[in-house]
C-alpha cells in the first residue's frame, strides 16, 4: 500500500454554477436599481400631484380673498364702522403673495401662467375699484355709492373673476387626472417590473438550490462510499495484521521446535559419531607411535582438530537450545547467561529472580524459552548499542502473573527506533510476549535515563495458550511444514534450510538486528 504526501489539487467551481451565481447577483443588482428608479419616479409623480392640489387650493383661497374683501366693504357701507374694512385692507397684499406662489407652482405650465396673468389683472382692478368706492363713501356718503352702483357693472367683473378661477381649476383638475393616471402607470410598471425580476431571481435561486442540493447529495454519497471503503480497509488491515501476527507466532514456535530437534540430532548422532572417530584416532595413534611416528603426529593433529569440532558442535547446540534450560531450569539459565554477559562485555549485570519462578515455569516449555530469548535479545541489544555501565534483570511473580524487567543506564532507545520496520529484535520480543498472552512495554529507565523493557505474562492466560497452540489454515501449515521439514534419506537426516554460524558463548543468539 502506498500513500502520497502531495497536496490535493485545487478544484474550481463548475462554469454553470458560476454563471448561475453571477446571474442571480446581477438580477438582484438590477432589481435594486429598478426599485430605486421607480421610487424616484413615484416620488416625482406624488410631488406633481401635491403641486396640482396646492394650485387648486390657492385659487380657491384667492377667490375667497376677493369675496371677503367685497363683503367687508359692503358691511362698512351699511354700518359706517371701520372695523369691517380689515379683509379689504389686507386683500391686496394677501392676493399678491398668492399670485407669487401660484407663479412658482405654475412655472412649468405656460397656458396656466397666461390665465394667471389675466386673473391677476382682474383681481387688481377689482381691488382698486373697491378702494375708490371706499374713498367716495368717505367723501359723499352712502348716496354717492348708490349712484355709482347704479351706473357701474360690478357684478360682471366678479363674474369674470369667478369664471377665470373656474377655468383654471378645471385645467388643474385635468392636469391632476393626467398626472394621477401617469402615477398609476408608473406604479403598475414598477410593480410588474419588480415582480418579473423577483420571479426570475426566484427561478435562478431554485435552480441554484437544486444544483447545490445535488452537489451535497453527491458529496454525501462520496463521503459514504469513502467511509465504507475506509471501514473495509481498516477491517482488511486488521485482518491481515492479525494473520501476520498469528503467522509470526507460529513461525517462532516452529523455529524453536526445529532448533530443539536440530540440537538433539547434533548432540546425539553427531556427538556419537565424533566420539567414535576420536576413539578410533586415539587407538590408531597409539599403535603407530612406535612404528610410524610421523603418521602418529598427523593423527594427533587430526584429533586436535576433531576436539575443536566437538567444541564447535557444543557451541552450536548451546546456541540452538541452552542445555541449562532443559537440565537446571529457567532461573539457572538466565543467571548463567547474565554472568557470561557480564564477563564478556565488562558490564555489571545484577540478576534478581524470585524463588517461586521455577515452579511456575516448569509446567510450560514455551514460557521458559520465551523469557530466556527475551532476556538474551535484550542483553545483546544492550551490549551492541546501549553503552551502559550497569544492567539489572528482574524476574518476579505477583498476583497477576510473571513480570520481567531488563533495565540499563545507557543512552536509551529513540521513539522512532522502536517503530522502525527493521527492528526485528524488538518485534520478535513483542511477538513472543503476545504468544504467551502477555504484553511488552518499552520506556525510559531509572531517573529518566537508559531503557526499561518490561514484559508481563499472566499465568491464567498462559494455561490457555499451552492448551490451545496457535492454529493456522491447513494449506498454510502444509506450506510451512514442507519448507521446514525436507524429506530425509535412508542414511542421513537433513537439517533445516538455514545455517548456524559459530560464535562465542556470550552471544548465543544474534537476532537483535
Amino acid at each position: 500500500m502506498y500513500f502520497t504526501v502531495e497536496t490535493a489539487p485545487h478544484h474550481r467551481l463548475p462554469l454553470y454554477k458560476t454563471v448561475l451565481c453571477v446571474t442571480c447577483a446581477l438580477l438582484l443588482i438590477v432589481n435594486g436599481f429598478s426599485l430605486f428608479h421607480n421610487l424616484q419616479a413615484m416620488r416625482s409623480a406624488q410631488f406633481l400631484l401635491s403641486q396640482t392640489a396646492r394650485v387648486a387650493d390657492r385659487l380657491q383661497y384667492l377667490n375667497v380673498l376677493v369675496l371677503d374683501a367685497e363683503s367687508s366693504m359692503r358691511s362698512y357701507f351699511l354700518s359706517g364702522r371701520d372695523a369691517y374694512l380689515g379683509p379689504t385692507r389686507t386683500a391686496l397684499s394677501d392676493s399678491e403673495n398668492e399670485f407669487k406662489e401660484l407663479e412658482k407652482l405654475l412655472a412649468d405650465n405656460p397656458s396656466q401662467l397666461k390665465n394667471l396673468a389675466q386673473l391677476h389683472t382682474l383681481v387688481r382692478r377689482r381691488l382698486s375699484i373697491m378702494s375708490q368706492a371706499i374713498d367716495v363713501y368717505r367723501d359723499g356718503g352712502l348716496q354717492e355709492i348708490v349712484k355709482i352702483a347704479k351706473l357701474s357693472d360690478d357684478r360682471s367683473s366678479m363674474d369674470e373673476i369667478r369664471l377665470l378661477v373656474v377655468i383654471m381649476e378645471q385645467e388643474q383638475n385635468e392636469t391632476l387626472n393626467a398626472r394621477s393616471a401617469a402615477f398609476y402607470q408608473e406604479y403598475q410598471k414598477a410593480v410588474l417590473l419588480g415582480v418579473g425580476i423577483n420571479v426570475v431571481a426566484i427561478l435562478v435561486l431554485v435552480m441554484f438550490y437544486q444544483l447545490v442540493r445535488r452537489s451535497f447529495a453527491h458529496r454525501a454519497a462520496v463521503e459514504h462510499a469513502l467511509q465504507s471503503a475506509n471501514e473495509n480497509l481498516e477491517s482488511t488491515v486488521q485482518q491481515r495484521t492479525e494473520q501476520l501476527s498469528v503467522l509470526s507466532r507460529h513461525l517462532i514456535s516452529i523455529s524453536e521446535e526445529e532448533k530443539v530437534r536440530l540440537s538433539r540430532e547434533l548432540h546425539d548422532e553427531l556427538g556419537a559419531n565424533l566420539t567414535s572417530i576420536s576413539m578410533d584416532i586415539a587407538a590408531v595413534t597409539q599403535q603407530l607411535r612406535k612404528t610410524h611416528p610421523e603418521l602418529a603426529e598427523q593423527l594427533k593433529r587430526a584429533r586436535g582438530t576433531l576436539v575443536e569440532t566437538v567444541e564447535m558442535k557444543r557451541r552450536i547446540v548451546e546456541n540452538l537450545r541452552p542445555s541449562l534450560l532443559d537440565n537446571l531450569g529457567l532461573c539457572a539459565a538466565i543467571e548463567s547467561y547474565c554472568d557470561e554477559f557480564s564477563r564478556v562485555s565488562q558490564v555489571r549485570c545484577d540478576c534478581n529472580i524470585g524463588a517461586d519462578i521455577e515452579s511456575a515455569a516448569r509446567h510450560s516449555g514455551d514460557l521458559s524459552i520465551a523469557l530466556f530469548r527475551i532476556v538474551q535479545e535484550s542483553l545483546t541489544n544492550i551490549r551492541k548499542y546501549a553503552k551502559a555501565s550497569r544492567v539489572t534483570v528482574t524476574l518476579s511473580r505477583n498476583a497477576e502473573g510473571l513480570m520481567l524487567r531488563v533495565i540499563d543506564d545507557g543512552i536509551g532507545i529513540a521513539p522512532d527506533t522502536i517503530i522502525k520496520p527493521m527492528s526485528h529484535g524488538l518485534l520478535g520480543m513483542r511477538e513472543r510476549a503476545l504468544q504467551l498472552g502477555g504484553t511488552m512495554n518499552i520506556r525510559r529507565g531509572r531517573n529518566d535515563s537508559g531503557t526499561c523493557i518490561e514484559v508481563s505474562i499472566p499465568l491464567r492466560e498462559l494455561e490457555l495458550v499451552v492448551e490451545r497452540r496457535v492454529e493456522l489454515p491447513p494449506a498454510l501449515s502444509e506450506v510451512i511444514s514442507s519448507a521446514l521439514h525436507q524429506p530425509a534419506s535412508d542414511q542421513t537426516r537433513t537439517s533445516p534450510p538455514y545455517s548456524t554460524h559459530p560464535h562465542t558463548p556470550p552471544s548465543l543468539s544474534d537476532q537483535a538486528q
